[in-house]
């Protein structure tokens, strides 16, 4: 079977204004996405991550390279690709005269679905839309509209949906209501391609993930296997007094005084385990109240690999 998405030496160059150099969004790109898979394609603003999107959706010409979904050759059969993928843009693109029903019918008309094959309301009932379906667009709510657009999306059962910043300008409650609704369709076999800047929710969310800088892929793991490459402790102990400054002879551990009474270490877990760094506060003659440890996050390895790629 061919997985979700394929991708070998893809490259979009755009030329650039008068007596400026040509920009390179994409730079040779190669990558897989599973089947099934819950993939984070991550990226600091103007690494590729969109134009990459866009060459999917058939809305930017790519320059060089290939691509297929689905087994789809985008080349081949540009249509029969499109059929393969949905696509929730960024940006709340809804006619606001037009009901989530009207809104699904058009889209379904779109791509040729018979009325006879068309699941409006069942689709619109799974996003939690079923109530607002005569609703004008412009009265639902941002969460509202974002499940629309999901729904939008799926209307003609894509095996492939691409969340584009699906949860940018939306609030907790609304977020966690949209990611329980992406999760199922990912149980239930869709795969699921985000890109988002909230890293905890790709950590959370997501199997797999990839990082896009500067037009090149810098990094493309399981989650877990691309946490375990920084290991970045940090301890954090309450001291059973107050100190002016760090104790000599913790310079190892780059310790810090956040608060008379609070110091932060910081060690690499591969050189380091947290014993030592207790031992170093016990040598300094220092007592301990209480004490946390936090490991390396997403975020730690993002900027690592996006700094050191820039």
């Amino acid at each position: 079977m061919p997985p979700a998405i394929e991708i070998a030496g893809l490259a979009k160059t755009y030329p650039g204004a008068k007596g400026q150099p040509p920009k390179h969004a994409l730079r040779g790109v190669d990558l897989v996405v599973p089947r099934g898979s819950f993939f984070g394609l991550l990226g600091p603003n103007g690494a590729g991550k969109s134009t990459l999107i866009g060459i999917l959706a058939g809305l930017v010409l790519k320059s060089a390279g290939t691509a297929r979904v689905w087994g789809i050759d985008l080349d081949a059969d540009p249509i029969g690709l499109r059929r393969r993928i949905g696509v929730v843009p960024q940006e709340l693109n809804l006619d606001p005269f037009f009901t989530p029903r009207e809104t699904m019918e058009q889209q379904a008309a779109l791509f040729g679905i018979p009325r006879r094959a068309r699941r409006t309301m069942e689709i619109l009932d799974a996003v939690g839309l079923a109530d607002k379906a005569d609703a004008y667009a412009r009265s639902l709510s941002g969460g509202m509209r974002r499940r629309l657009l999901v729904a939008k999306a799926m209307v003609h059962a894509p095996p492939v949906l691409v969340l584009d910043e699906p949860t940018a300008g939306v609030d907790v409650d609304l977020r966690e209501q949209l990611w329980r609704m992406v999760k199922g369709l990912n149980a239930a076999g869709t795969t699921i391609v985000l890109t988002t800047h909230y890293l905890e929710e790709a950590e959370a969310l997501c199997d797999r993930i990839a990082i896009i800088g500067q037009g090149r892929l810098i990094a493309e793991k399981p989650t877990r296997e691309l946490l375990a490459e920084v290991d970045d402790k940090s301890l954090s102990v309450t001291l059973d007094r107050d100190i002016a400054a760090v104790p000599p002879g913790l310079d190892r551990f780059e310790a810090t005084l956040e608060a008379p009474r609070r110091l932060v270490l910081r060690y690499r877990a591969r050189e380091a385990r947290v014993e030592h760094a207790l031992d170093a506060l016990r040598a300094a003659g220092l007592g301990i109240v209480d004490l946390s440890t936090q490991e390396a996050d997403l975020t730690a390895v993002f900027l690592r690999l996006t700094r050191a790629a820039a």
